[in-house]
């Protein structure tokens, strides 16, 4: 079966190879079994958010031992045996001026840290491209604002795609004819959206029945999707592959299988495939007219 499998995946790569030009990319941004930590960071604000949770994982883990270590000294320095005449005083007026200023200054330098990389997340600069997307129960919706054109983009194995969430032989097919293999399944999704590295993409993000959440850990972004508002994020990936991310807010009983495909492509490759998408995507409603909602 797997010769099988192969073999009509090399056929089909050979007769479409300028239409899958943007398919022959490393994956990059998926998460791998056994392993914690991040993923690997794509944009400059995924390196600041990374760089920022090690630097007060630091911080945590010396405050922690510091604890530890003073409740230890006391256990040790003055239980009933080392110390039969307990001290009677109320107040250590150093003592108490030296725990109030040095939480102070912590928090402080916390927040001299973690402002410049929340207000970088949050403001948002002009657009080389803009995107809208939207979240449905249970896929996503992608509007390429200034060409045009939108797609839906369901889980490769949902029952849109001609699955049943269950990885048979036909859906192993379908990925990868899609240009994954097994170990992508519930991550990769039939259209996935297709940007140029090193471009400013900016996302209006929104949902169309509950809130969801449009999450790219590599990219280190993630903003809620709610009905009626339209929310941005953006990103400047800076790496070329293929990423995937995950709806991030529980919205309903297929919530797990709302995956997120992101593919990273040249200038030239984007160019070609933005081609082709005006040419098969362009007229195709973003939503069926009952679920139009924030309109740009």
């Amino acid at each position: 079966m797997k010769k099988v499998l192969s073999l009509s995946a090399g056929f089909l790569a050979l007769s479409s190879l300028p239409l899958m030009a943007e398919e022959a990319l490393e994956i990059v941004g998926k998460p791998v079994s056994g392993k914690m930590g991040f993923q690997p960071p794509a944009t400059e604000l995924a390196r600041k958010l990374q760089w920022l949770d090690h630097t007060l994982l630091i911080i945590i883990a010396a405050i922690t031992l510091l604890v530890i270590g003073l409740i230890l000294w006391v256990i040790v320095r003055y239980n009933r045996r080392a110390n039969p005449t307990p001290a009677r005083f109320t107040h250590h007026s150093a003592i108490e001026i030296l725990w109030t200023v040095v939480p102070i200054v912590i928090l402080a330098f916390i927040g001299a840290i973690s402002l410049p990389v929340l207000f970088q997340q949050q403001e948002i600069p002009e657009a080389d491209i803009t995107i809208k997307v939207t979240g449905y129960q249970w896929y996503w919706g992608y509007e390429y604002v200034d060409a045009g054109f939108s797609f839906d983009s369901y889980m490769i194995g949902q029952p849109a795609t001609g699955g049943n969430y269950m990885l048979t032989p036909e859906v192993e097919a379908k990925l990868v004819e899609a240009g994954y293999s097994r170990d992508e399944f519930l991550l990769a999704t039939d259209n996935a959206v297709v940007v140029p590295v090193n471009k400013i993409v900016v996302m209006n993000v929104t949902g169309a029945d509950v809130i969801h959440s449009w999450a790219m850990p590599a990219f280190g972004v993630k903003q809620d999707g709610v009905p009626g508002r339209l929310a941005q994020l953006w990103f400047k990936a800076e790496r070329e592959g293929i990423y995937f991310g995950q709806c991030s807010e529980l919205c309903g009983k297929d919530h797990a299988f709302m995956p997120i495909t992101v593919k990273v492509v040249s200038q030239e490759a984007y160019d070609k495939w933005l081609e082709k998408a005006i040419e098969e995507y362009a007229g195709t409603p973003a939503a069926p007219a009952s679920y139009q909602v924030a309109a740009n």
